[in-house]
């Protein structure tokens, strides 16, 4: 269902508001690129610090801008369950084409407590659900075999977004819930090998600076141009590390005020990219050919 290379959009600002016109001529870029979907409020879309009215304006501008040429995967997660709900219901009566979930944070949940939220989402809301598992960030991994019942169980949850860093996790998700179930990476650095063990795509952060790359990279691997993949992910590998020397989204701002597509502003407590990380990205993005 969702393939390719996924934008995790950065949400612009401008004198402390959310920028909506960058925000729309940066997804008509990314469209314009190549990029194959665009997944709004996520974290690198800073959905911790949007109000919920902010929230669910960034929602309708990107369903807006998308006119439906590539879908739009709402991020609706929250470590509250009723949240999540709301925010989900929210994306499918705005438009969007499904909602990425991620596993509750901070609460440790159980298996069965995983299970319950998900499930609890699913049956409330009729929108293709994308399950969002990275345990570096919410401390609770989704076992396969919590996923494989919510997939059996619920027809709506048709996918993952796999940040656990894990490259034999895609094997055991493949062989236990079958091809039906979409494997998105959520690691840049590791994308090409999760696409070797049987991934679809991935939703990206390197995205946002370099849609195009990106985008072909995936695309020479869907077309069986396995030489051509290794190169582009071997020229991104420096820039997909040097996205992370601060805190996402930190370094993805600036190398998008680099590109004037955005203002580096994030909001606290992330504080914008220290001189160390400018000159880190600055580097990698020329060397990536993105910047001359």
């Amino acid at each position: 269902m969702f393939k390719g290379s996924i934008v995790a959009l950065a949400t612009p600002f401008r004198d402390g508001e959310v920028d909506e016109v960058s925000y729309q001529e940066i997804i008509e870029w990314q469209i314009s690129e190549g990029t194959d979907g665009l997944v709004p409020v996520g974290t690198t879309g800073e959905s911790p610090t949007l109000s919920h009215e902010e929230h669910k304006r960034v929602v309708e501008l990107c369903i807006e801008a998308a006119d439906r040429r590539v879908p739009v995967i709402a991020g609706a997660g929250s470590n509250s369950t009723e949240e999540a709900v709301f925010l989900t219901q929210f994306a499918k009566d705005a438009g969007a084409d499904g909602a990425l979930i991620v596993t509750p944070y901070y609460n440790k949940p159980s298996q069965e407590g995983l299970y319950s939220h998900f499930k609890t989402i699913a049956d409330t809301v009729d929108i293709p659900i994308i399950i969002y598992n990275i345990p570096p960030r919410s401390v609770v991994d989704m076992s396969v075999e919590t996923m494989a019942r919510l997939a059996s169980d619920c027809p709506n949850i048709v996918g993952v977004k796999d940040a656990t860093q894990d490259l034999v996790r895609p094997l055991d998700t493949r062989a236990v819930i079958g091809d039906k179930f979409c494997l998105l990476s959520g690691e840049d650095a590791t994308v090409l090998s999760y696409l070797v063990n049987g991934g679809d795509g991935c939703i990206s952060v390197t995205a946002n600076v370099a849609p195009r790359a990106c985008a072909q990279m995936h695309d020479a691997w869907q077309n069986g141009d396995f030489k051509e993949a290794m190169t582009i992910n071997e020229r991104l590998y420096p820039l997909h590390d040097s996205l992370f020397v601060e805190p996402n989204p930190v370094p993805s701002k600036f190398g998008l005020s680099l590109l004037n597509k955005s203002t580096m502003d994030v909001r606290l407590p992330l504080t914008p990219a220290n001189e160390n990380t400018r000159k880190t990205v600055q580097a990698a993005m020329i060397s990536a050919g993105i910047l001359n």
